[in-house]
């Protein structure tokens, strides 16, 4: 299973592309590509993000569910989707859950 991600152009914030059709700065509700047709149509869409300035460095990452909730598997994927490793009160991980 893959995900779409990126950071936005216009902060570098990490984002996802979300099931609603739209880039999301939290990883849940990613839309999930789970087989090679879905891999080649997200990777467009990634594509046409960034021609259209909207996002940088996309990729297409390895994820797994865990009771539900998507967890990227490379380390690199498990911090931008969290915030910084040196504290814990900044970045995504200390938003409130929503």
């Amino acid at each position: 299973m893959k995900i779409l991600t990126a950071n936005r152009l216009t902060d570098g914030e990490a984002v996802w592309f979300s099931s609603d059709q739209r880039w999301s700065e939290t990883i849940v509700g990613s839309q999930i590509a789970a087989g090679a047709a879905d891999e080649v149509r997200l990777e467009a869409i990634g594509q046409a993000a960034y021609r259209d300035n909207t996002v940088v460095d996309v990729n297409l990452i390895d994820v797994k569910l865990v009771d539900g909730a998507i967890h990227p598997t490379r380390l690199r994927e498990q911090i931008r989707a969290a915030g910084p490793t040196n504290r814990g009160d900044l970045g995504k991980q200390a938003r409130p859950v929503t």
